[in-house]
């Protein structure tokens, strides 16, 4: 490997291309899937290096991407710490504990994580799982949904939309009188708009930061993978929420890097999970190439639609040799 794929995790399907990573990654066995028609999916994208900016559930769809056969290129967008002072965390699980809260609102399948983990470290797992179970759970999107199902748990609302917008709209329709709602907010997203409706129907928030970012560590990643894109050695870049791209623009300019960053996404397909996504790119002067069929914004329909389109071409890899 190149030094400068250094900070990046490149998954092939086999054999891996990073060493140091091959014992790890190339254990994962490659489980066909099949497609609308009864197909076999398998190697439908074997030779295609995508790009995916990795965030906090980004495993999966790396896995995804694997048993379709595709090279993925990892791109860490930040690194997640606990939240530096503990004892907030620990103060809100033993009053969430001692009286449940009547509503909890989980912004983040990471957030539920790291609250799990600071219940397990003060000896109340148990006690905090049996109290989650006893409130009402809105989960933004399915990623908290995910979450809880790792502890036995059913959010009772998901959001369609998974933003704090839609939230919102669907907390407007809910009577939070008098209610006490919990809320795990996540990093660098001002949450004032959504506490403030929340307190306007009447309830009482108790909030929770589990954890913080450290963006800095992850923007020499950012700028490699953008190098990459540049150089044509991409064949498709998956995004798969706003902030992706919000932190692609970021890391760009604040590199004085923009226009190699537009040079590169000119080159380079995008394929966007759905309609957030695709805004996002609009707004800043960028386009959408793939997406999902049917309105079916997940992984898999995702990654159907890139292997359809980029199927239609040679890799770019295979097209240099």
């Amino acid at each position: 490997m190149e030094p400068r794929f250094a900070a990046l995790l490149y998954h092939r399907q086999c054999p891996c291309a990073n060493p140091g990573q091959s014992a790890k990654m190339n254990k994962q066995p490659a489980t066909p899937a099949a497609d609308v028609q009864g197909k076999t999916m398998a190697d439908r994208l074997n030779g295609y290096r995508i790009l995916i900016l990795e965030t906090r559930e980004e495993a999966q769809f790396s896995r995804l991407l694997t048993e379709q056969g595709a090279d993925v290129l990892q791109c860490p967008m930040f690194t997640i710490h606990d939240a530096p002072d503990s004892a907030p965390i620990e103060a809100w699980i033993r009053r969430f504990v001692e009286k449940p809260c009547d509503d909890l609102v989980l912004m983040t399948g990471e957030g539920l994580r790291r609250l799990m983990k600071v219940a397990r470290r003060i000896d109340l797992e148990r006690d905090f799982i049996a109290a989650l179970g006893k409130a009402q759970k809105f989960a933004r999107g399915p990623k908290p949904g995910r979450a809880l199902r790792e502890i036995g748990l059913e959010p009772q609302v998901t959001t369609e939309k998974p933003t704090s917008e839609g939230i919102a709209e669907v907390l407007a329709r809910v009577d939070l009188k008098n209610h006490r709602v919990g809320l795990q907010l996540y990093p660098d997203r001002d949450h004032s708009v959504l506490i403030g409706a929340i307190t306007a129907q009447g309830a009482e928030v108790d909030t929770v930061l589990p954890y913080v970012y450290d963006a800095q560590a992850a923007d020499a990643n950012i700028v490699t993978a953008i190098d990459e894109m540049a150089q044509g050695r991409i064949d498709a870049i998956a995004l798969t929420s706003s902030g992706q791209v919000r932190r692609l623009i970021e890391v760009a300019r604040a590199h004085r890097c923009e226009d190699r960053l537009r040079d590169g996404l000119a080159r380079t397909p995008i394929a966007s999970i759905g309609p957030v996504v695709s805004d996002e790119l609009k707004s800043q002067g960028l386009r959408t190439d793939i997406y999902p069929a049917n309105d079916a914004y997940f992984m898999k329909p995702l990654i159907s639609a890139m292997a359809a389109a980029l199927g239609k071409s040679a890799p770019r890899t295979a097209a240099k040799t």
